[in-house]
Order: C-alpha cells, then structure tokens, then sequence
C-alpha cells in the first residue's frame, strides 16, 4: 500500500503540477503560487492514510489550490487593508477561476480525458482498433466495415463486442465521466 502510494503520488506530481502551477498563478503571483502548489502537496502527502488516489484526485488538487489562495487573498486583504475597489476585483478573479464553474479546468480535464480514452483505444488489438474506429470514429455501419475490410459481418461484431469489452474494462474508473464527455458533445 504504501510503497503503491509512492508511486503514484509521484505520477500524480509530475502530471499535475505544471497545470496547477499555470492555475495557481493565475489567481496569485508567481511565487505565492508556487508555494500554494507545493502545500497543496504536502497537505496531499500527510493525508496519504486517508485520501483516496482515484479519478477524483484532480479535482480535488484543483480545489485544494483554490481554496488555499483565497485563504491567501482574504488574508492579503484584511492585513493589506485592501480598498473596496481591489477588493472586488479579487472577488470577480475568484469567481472567475472557481474550479467548479471554470471553462479553464474544463479545457483541461477535457483534454486529460480524450487523451486517456485514446491511449485505451490505441492499445486494442490491430483489428479490434481498426473496427473500433471505423464504427465509432468514423460513424459506419457494421456492414460497410464488413465490406471495406473483406471480413464478414460476424467478424465485424466479434472485433466490436472484444473492442468495447476492452474499453470498458481499461476505462471503467471513467464510466462517468465518459458518460458527461459525450453528452457535453
């Protein structure tokens, strides 16, 4: 377990940390944010016994720098003696970059996910991919990828029903997600 954790923990910082470092400074300074990152991090690695490393993580990690530089920026305020204009300019910023409601993180887990779906994709086997992808990709019917291949039409299922069998098994932590993707369009 813990040795798991370490593992992933680091694969977690490498992937992770230049996009919150980018969303960091977006809402601070350069070095404020760096530091929000990292404590984000750590908060991580102290929580290790008790926070689950699934496919919530990054939402998580998003929030957790959000919430830290608003705890920043409320604290820069008070103790800055901040005047109302500077005040609501901070305010609309937070708002702006609310991981919940931010075309930003959205861009981001979007791209996160299309890459994820089509690096399952790309490990499918030779045929089952290329079905796959005349089916799903490419919008044709079972009987035209028959006829474009010279395979017959119970091969075609076959190489789908295998595909999606696959897909399902390398994606079903993304079940949801991929559910919203494809509503989302």
């Amino acid at each position: 377990m813990d040795e798991n954790f370490d593992l992933t923990y680091k694969l977690i910082f490498r992937k992770y940390y230049p996009n919150l470092l980018f969303y960091a400074t977006r809402l601070l300074g350069a070095d404020e944010a760096e530091d929000i990152v990292q404590d984000v991090f750590v908060e991580l690695w102290r929580r290790k016994d008790t926070i689950e490393m699934g496919d919530q993580i990054l939402a998580f990690l998003y929030r957790s720098v959000y919430s830290k530089a608003i705890n920043l920026l409320k604290h820069k305020m008070v103790e800055g003696n901040y005047t109302a204009a500077m005040e609501n300019i901070y305010k609309r910023k937070m708002e702006y970059y609310q991981p919940d409601h931010s075309e930003v993180i959205k861009r981001i887990e979007d791209q996160e996910l299309r890459k994820e779906i089509q690096n399952a994709i790309n490990e499918l086997p030779d045929k089952c991919k290329e079905v796959f992808k005349l089916s799903y990709l490419h919008d044709m019917k079972n009987k035209e990828i028959a006829d474009i291949l010279g395979i017959s039409l119970r091969t075609v299922e076959a190489h789908m029903y295998k595909a999606l069998k696959l897909l399902r098994g390398r994606l079903s932590h993304l079940l949801f997600l991929i559910v919203l993707f494809s509503i989302k369009g």
